[in-house]
């Protein structure tokens, strides 16, 4: 089983143009992704894909690998399906998000090691949700699994929902996950969602791994107790610094 870890970069952000390039600490937000990918054993490879030339130069200027793609793409899956047709030598696909700069090798390994178990067509992480807030925060996908260890469902709402209890007491009633945003495909599955029809579910949480499961495709999770810090705007990085110090 050979891994191909791909980290999709565009260089139009809504909330923070540029953002892959922005400088923390002496090195671009995308290096230091791409830094923490490679220390990944479990990858037999990292490429960077983007549809921005000063990307592309950025990432070869720092000594590492990066493909051209589509500038049609709506998600970082289908740039990573671009890539992925082209190296028809990897088995599985990693889709490591470029915001988030201190992501743990651990992670992604953990979302490799998915794909020991024969049949496993997708892949992704869930970590236990402790706090009220965090239950609440539409922000932040929650997942709902089975006994398999499969994605039933995922929501910006907080489910289940919990009746004949105040929801500020479903923490104790009730155990809830959210979404750790890292995705592992099968290279052949990859190619087949992205070639799926946008889903009602998808258009209604606007979360395309919906898309996935209405299909009937199924999704593994491996729970991770590692937290993620992904940089949406200038104020997530203000954040993040001050919280590593760096």
């Amino acid at each position: 089983m050979k891994i191909l870890g791909i980290i999709p970069a565009r260089y139009a952000s809504t909330r923070f143009p540029g953002k892959p390039l922005v400088d923390i600490a002496g090195k671009s937000m995308l290096q230091r992704v791409y830094e923490q990918a490679k220390k990944c054993e479990s990858l037999h490879d990292v490429i960077v894909a983007t549809d921005d030339t000063r990307i592309f130069d950025h990432v070869k200027g720092f000594g590492g690998a990066a493909a051209m793609t589509s500038d049609n793409h709506q998600s970082g899956t289908d740039r990573c399906a671009e890539v992925a047709a082209q190296h028809p030598e990897y088995t599985v696909i990693i889709n490591i998000q470029g915001d988030e700069p201190f992501i743990d090798p651990e992670q992604i390994a953990l979302v490799a090691s998915c794909f020991s178990e024969p049949g496993t067509q997708l892949a992704t992480l869930i970590k236990k949700i402790n706090t009220t807030e965090e239950l609440y925060n539409f922000s932040s996908p929650k997942v709902v699994i089975n006994t398999r260890s499969e994605a039933i469902y995922f929501s910006r709402a907080a489910i289940p929902h919990v009746r004949g209890e105040e929801p500020q007491r479903w923490l104790y009633h009730n155990t809830y996950y959210k979404h750790i945003g890292i995705y592992g495909y099968n290279s052949d599955v990859l190619q087949q969602v992205t070639k799926l029809p946008l889903s009602s579910l998808e258009k209604a949480e606007s979360l395309e791994q919906l898309r996935w499961i209405e299909n009937g495709y199924r999704i593994k999770v491996a729970e991770t107790e590692l937290e993620t810090y992904a940089i949406d705007t200038p104020q997530d990085l203000e954040k993040l610094l001050l919280t590593m110090k760096l």
